[in-house]
């Protein structure tokens, strides 16, 4: 790596939230995929800005981009403050680095939970504004002028007084020689040209034209490729292979033995997948070999027969239901599910005695990093980790199993090699989203109004595994997101949650974990008071959110404009869901579905109403929500991962359905112009799809589903 000046490696970052957003220069580390060497930047004022000689703006990245277009939105929070057009901007991914791009409030570096615009909404402004205010100042003080009598567009600075220009370019070696203010003057969003505006995704070129790289397409000279089988019951081990049939086979070049798993190294993947088959492997399963989906949920059963902690307790709940003349309870059930990523879990690693590179797509650049770095008992500084595109993430790759297990496999193979899961092996080794159990009652007045509510939350805790700082007194927060914010106006309200840990998988994030469980809890049971009251499902929502006039008005908007009330068909219902979280963002969805005598559920409609605040690319916060139907939609009725003898009983995609595209229903996004800060829009559309079909169901059947898979349960009933 090339020498830089102490000027150059000198720098300061934007204020954000009471504490400082450090920054940095980027030089030959910049740009996990470049294959060359970067000359030292002109003008880096902090960790997201480079800009040349040329004029060329650079925005270097800290989240990763798989899907849901931080490669634009990122770059529009930057440029709205730096005064460049879009068009002006090419992005690049930062490598690896906590202190650097560790997301405020996290700590370290982190893509997930609907966090990016949410949280860097501020930051990233505040640093493009440092950069811009830096190159006013370096034109001022050329032209001698007051660099309040300045202006920019475009990347232009002009004296308006004198008719004088000078480009960002022509500015850069004044102003990288200017401190770096530390408080800078944000725009007014009324002043705003690019943040709120459509603006095309700056990734869908590549990702059209082929030359988009994802981890998959990684291709390095003499690297070989790998297919792995791990044992079928989490904590079993592997006891014997007999490799003879596999080594036979033209192109398979090497069997790594791990203590839990097998790998076939061949020079493709056809090889090395005719190599596993041939494989004869014997396996101890260990303590979970007995383990079926019954004894999961017969041990959530119990667990949800004892008090748990509490999260929210206003007013004497328990009290009021007891006295109550008229109750209602309800035990729900939410399984576990896959994330069935479109590509699928892949990891190329090369091993060097100093030295490891990893080539992948994660949501956690640092993890992946620390994980490799341990297993090959290399410093960081020795170890590099390329990302790339991710080809769907949902959670999954929150997680680093799969880069752990490419390495240690890498460790045994000279030169490069591609690790690549197969559907199956990826479909029966996930890291599900845990299976949930939860007792809702309800004590009802003479109108059927609520005086009390509980809500006994069931299920392991994600959070004490992934980051224990976060699981705090007992309470996973994730694990009660959507519960514990009820928005309904109710005198007396307990939810307490229940930790229980469960045996045989692993458990983690997918799409909003929590929160996607507790909505279809939650809004399947208003729904169930409102037919106790015998209440239209809207206005009784209504009736109870007079604290919360933004829920009120996204309930409005969606049923106005699905058309609440009018007539259907008979066979079709509809249903609704409101979803609020920890993501600030509110969400009402009405679902039209139709039901064949058969049992069989056709999503027809889908309207969304969504309040995310102050909306950055309407376009991708559309096509965020539209997604996250999709996928909730796919879960809700089709999804459910169970369990015989310790081992998953889906293997692809015939028994993990996704929603195929003559399936998909109409969806209408509509979204309320809101001055408040940007929430979160990852996740929320799928977090409130299952109760709205569920919902729907009812209308359209008088059938109450209060278990997922719905169609499976709707056909048993």
């Amino acid at each position: 790596m090339g020498l830089v000046s102490r000027r150059e490696i000198l720098f300061a970052g934007a204020a954000a939230g009471g504490g400082l957003l450090i920054g940095w220069h980027l030089d030959a580390r910049a740009g996990p995929r470049a294959a060359t060497k970067v000359a030292p930047p002109v003008f880096a004022p902090n960790a997201f800005i480079r800009i040349g000689r040329d004029g060329r703006v650079t925005m270097i990245v800290g989240q990763v981009e798989m899907g849901q277009g931080v490669d634009t939105s990122m770059p529009m929070l930057l440029a709205e403050e730096l005064e460049v057009g879009l068009d002006q901007v090419q992005v690049e991914h930062a490598p690896p680095d906590d202190k650097l791009y560790g997301l405020p409030g996290f700590g370290f570096q982190v893509t997930g939970a609907s966090t990016s615009v949410r949280l860097l909404y501020e930051p990233l402004r505040k640093a493009g504004a440092a950069a811009r205010s830096m190159l006013v100042t370096a034109a001022a003080q050329t032209w001698n002028v007051d660099a309040a009598s300045c202006s920019v567009q475009k990347g232009v600075v002009s004296h308006p007084p004198t008719g004088r220009k000078l480009a960002y370019g022509a500015l850069v070696d004044k102003a990288a020689r200017l401190p770096v203010p530390t408080e800078v003057a944000l725009k007014d969003p009324k002043d705003f040209t690019l943040i709120g505006t459509p603006a095309k995704r700056l990734d869908t070129p590549a990702k059209v034209d082929g030359t988009a790289v994802y981890g998959v397409d990684v291709r390095l000279p003499g690297m070989k490729i790998a297919t792995v089988a791990a044992s079928p019951v989490v904590g079993g081990k592997l006891i014997s292979v007999d490799d003879s049939k596999a080594k036979a086979i033209k192109g398979v070049r090497q069997v790594v033995r791990l203590d839990d798993a097998v790998a076939v190294v061949a020079d493709d993947m056809w090889a090395a997948t005719r190599g596993l088959k041939a494989l004869v492997i014997q396996w101890d399963d260990g303590p979970n070999g007995t383990i079926s989906i019954d004894d999961v949920v017969a041990g959530l059963e119990a667990a949800s027969l004892t008090p748990g902690v509490v999260v929210r307790n206003e007013g004497d709940a328990p009290a009021a239901v007891a006295s109550a003349p008229n109750k209602l309870e309800s035990v729900y059930e939410a399984p576990f599910l896959a994330h069935a990523t479109m590509e699928p879990i892949n990891c190329t690693v090369h091993v060097r005695p100093d030295r490891c590179e990893v080539w992948t797509g994660s949501q956690v650049l640092s993890r992946a990093q620390a994980v490799a770095a341990k297993s090959v008992g290399l410093p960081l500084s020795k170890v590099v980790v390329h990302n790339h595109y991710l080809g769907g993430g949902f959670g999954r790759r929150l997680e680093v199993d799969f880069v752990l297990q490419a390495v240690r496999i890498a460790r045994r193979v000279h030169g490069p090699v591609k690790v690549i899961w197969t559907r199956e092996e990826d479909i029966q080794h996930d890291v599900y989203r845990p299976y949930y159990y939860d007792r809702m009652t309800a004590a009802l007045d003479a109108r059927g109004q609520p005086l009390a509510w509980t809500h006994r939350i069931v299920g392991p805790s994600i959070f004490a595994r992934w980051a224990p700082p976060v699981f705090k007194n007992g309470i996973d927060p994730d694990a009660v997101d959507g519960a514990e914010q009820l928005l309904y106006d109710i005198p007396a309200i307990r939810v307490e949650y229940v930790r229980h840990e469960e045996p045989a998988l692993n458990n983690g994030f997918w799409r909003g974990v929590g929160v996607t469980h507790n909505t279809w809890v939650v809004e399947s049971f208003i729904d169930e008071l409102a037919a106790a009251a015998k209440q239209d499902p809207v206005a009784y929502r209504r009736g109870l959110l007079g604290k919360s006039p933004r829920a009120r008005a996204v309930i409005d908007l969606a049923a106005q404009a699905a058309g609440w009330g009018d007539r259907l068909a008979a066979g079709r219902g509809r249903g609704v869901s409101l979803m609020y979280s920890g993501w600030d963002t509110y969400v009402a969805q009405v679902a039209e579905v139709e039901v064949s005598d058969a049992g069989e559920v056709r999503v027809r409609r889908i309207v969304c109403a969504v309040d995310c605040g102050t909306v950055v690319n309407p376009d991708t916060v559309k096509a965020q929500i539209e997604g996250g139907a999709i996928f909730g939609v796919s879960g809700a009725l089709y999804g459910g991962v169970t369990l015989k003898n310790g081992r998953v009983e889906q293997s692809n995609f015939h028994d993990v359905r996704v929603l195929r595209i003559n399936e998909t229903p109409a969806i209408e996004v509509h979204l309320v112009r809101s001055s408040e800060r940007p929430g979160g829009i990852g996740e929320p559309g799928t977090a409130a799809t299952a109760p709205a079909i569920a919902n729907a169901i009812f209308a359209a059947t008088g059938k109450r589903i209060r278990k997922i898979p719905l169609e499976r349960q709707l056909r048993s009933a």
